[in-house]
């Protein structure tokens, strides 16, 4: 059909109204596929055009980095930089009216690619980065991408959306791990549209100090508990010598300046089972100091028995050579 015909065509569809173009003529898929929810567009993002009727306007846009795009038979751009995609409708509309391209245009304008608005991966990832939102992107596609979660994790991951609205607060998605990944529940798996952060805090950890076997810090946290009995269990065990008294350095949350507390531990008293277990947190310091009056002791009666058993062997030996 010529451009006269279609023109034409699409006249007379426009005269009988707007409701009888949709019923005769179909709408053309949107050629990204993309189901993004509307934000303000920005430069290099790609939207999708559908005048109902008039396949020759139907088309993928991108956005000009002056913010404009441009429709065959309108003669100057129209900017559509940091407008909603119904205002952009309406100023499309509004254009092929007044250049007396269509009577009454049905115009629709889908998003396909937040180019402008890029996603970030960061925290306990095997590697962070940021990459441009281009179609249909979920989460375990973003995680995918960052090669996948670190072996020190945290059981949630944040998801930041910046608002729709300038000043808008952005919302924040907490996504446990366990049914993301182990569960693999699709209501978890979000779309992402382009603009978030996805952020995977590291479990937290606590340590243990002092009179162990092997000193150091361990996971905690991601729904497990830990006990200063399986603190010290991690340490592999008490080293010679412990007091009975051990004690827990805990950081305030809310105010990290201030001063660790001090938390006395009755550790003899626990490990004979004469008082309850405690319950560790998350960057928590187990220190457990050695008896120094115990130890003393041990290497003199160490040292004596020895300075005896050189003694007697030396009168064994003399009384032979006699």
């Amino acid at each position: 059909m010529s451009r006269l015909g279609s023109v034409a065509l699409t006249l007379a569809l426009g005269c009988a109204g707007p409701v009888l173009a949709q019923a005769l003529l179909p709408s053309t898929p949107d050629p990204g596929g993309a189901n993004l929810p509307a934000r303000p567009l920005e430069p290099e993002d790609l939207i999708s055009v559908n005048v109902y009727g008039a396949p020759e306007l139907t088309r993928s846009l991108r956005v000009a980095s002056d913010g404009t795009i441009r429709l065959p038979m309108l003669d100057h751009p129209l900017p559509v930089a940091g407008t909603m995609p119904a205002q952009v409708e309406q100023r499309i509309a509004a254009a092929l009216v007044a250049g007396h391209v269509l009577v009454d245009p049905a115009v629709t304008v889908t998003i396909a690619e937040y180019h402008s608005r890029p996603i970030s991966v960061v925290g306990a990832v095997r590697q962070p980065l940021t990459f441009p939102a281009y179609g249909t992107i979920t989460l375990l596609a973003a995680l995918a991408r960052a090669q996948g979660l670190s072996a020190d994790a945290g059981g949630e991951i944040l998801v930041t959306t910046p608002g729709s609205h300038p000043g808008e607060a952005p919302q924040v998605a907490r996504i446990p791990v366990k049914g993301l990944i182990d569960a693999a529940d699709p209501a978890l798996n979000l779309t992402l549209a382009g603009g978030e952060e996805v952020r995977v805090p590291q479990v937290g950890r606590i340590f243990v100090v002092g009179n162990v076997r092997k000193p150091g810090g361990f996971p905690a946290g991601d729904g497990t508990t830990v006990t200063v009995l399986k603190a010290i269990a991690l340490a592999e065990g008490l080293a010679p010598y412990p007091q009975k008294q051990a004690y827990i350095y805990r950081h305030s949350q809310e105010s990290p300046a201030a001063p660790s507390k001090e938390i006395l531990v009755e550790l003899r008293r626990i490990m004979d089972r004469k008082a309850p277990d405690v319950e560790m947190a998350p960057n928590d310091i187990l220190y457990v100091p050695d008896s120094r009056v115990a130890r003393n002791t041990a290497n003199a009666l160490e040292k004596a028995l020895a300075f005896v058993a050189g003694t007697a062997s030396g009168a064994l030996i003399l009384s032979v050579n006699r």
